[in-house]
């Protein structure tokens, strides 16, 4: 495959994706290749699509379609009380695959930290006290990973949301230290939301 430009950067390309190296990367492509009709041609005409119509919510950070709307953030079918704030898509899809929690979604994009360029901005929590104040959210439960970022930024949010009426709250019992949302298995979740402590607000 060497001296093929397309084969080199797609080996380039594919080899960015989690968990996959330079080796597996030639694997896939050999697949895409001896299945050229069956995988590389509706493979190729799906990422064009999403690349086209599938893009981040502005306001809750959620993924959208261009063509409909954000399911998340606009959904009329049921109105809720709570916002679940967590820190990726992945932590969000990991808690809607348990069926935990019933409510709507705040994404970040990420999270607070010293070592890193990640501003404050980026992360929607602007966004997020305006739909607290525009629905009428009645709980914010912070679902943040509990690293040192993740607490960070927990904190932060409870200072953003001081000025509101809203019930700051954050998973608990469940949850270990250093621990990542998207890695917890179901029952680990269920107890951390079912033990989701109350967020007192600093008086100061």
């Amino acid at each position: 495959m060497k001296n093929i430009d397309e084969i080199e950067e797609l080996v380039k390309l594919i080899s960015k994706l989690p968990g996959l190296g330079p080796k597996s990367a030639k694997r896939i492509i050999l697949k895409l290749i001896n299945s050229r009709e069956e995988l590389m041609k509706p493979m190729a005409n799906c990422l064009v699509k999403a690349y086209k119509n599938v893009s981040r919510c502005n306001s809750c950070g959620a993924l959208k379609s261009n063509l409909i709307g954000c399911n998340n953030c606009e959904k009329v079918e049921k109105k809720y009380n709570k916002i679940c704030v967590v820190e990726t898509i992945a932590d969000q899809w990991s808690i809607e695959n348990s069926n935990i929690y019933q409510g709507y979604f705040h994404i970040l994009g990420g999270t607070l930290s010293s070592s890193n360029s990640q501003r404050k901005e980026d992360l929607l929590i602007s966004s997020l006290v305006e739909r607290v104040k525009k629905d009428s959210i009645e709980e914010v439960i912070i679902a943040t990973s509990a690293t040192v970022e993740g607490q960070t930024t927990a904190h932060y949010i409870k200072d953003s949301l001081k000025d509101t009426n809203v019930k700051v709250s954050k998973l608990a019992q469940g949850l270990p230290v250093g621990g990542e949302i998207e890695s917890l298995d179901d029952g680990t979740l269920f107890s951390a939301f079912k033990n989701r402590r109350h967020i007192e607000h600093n008086s100061d």
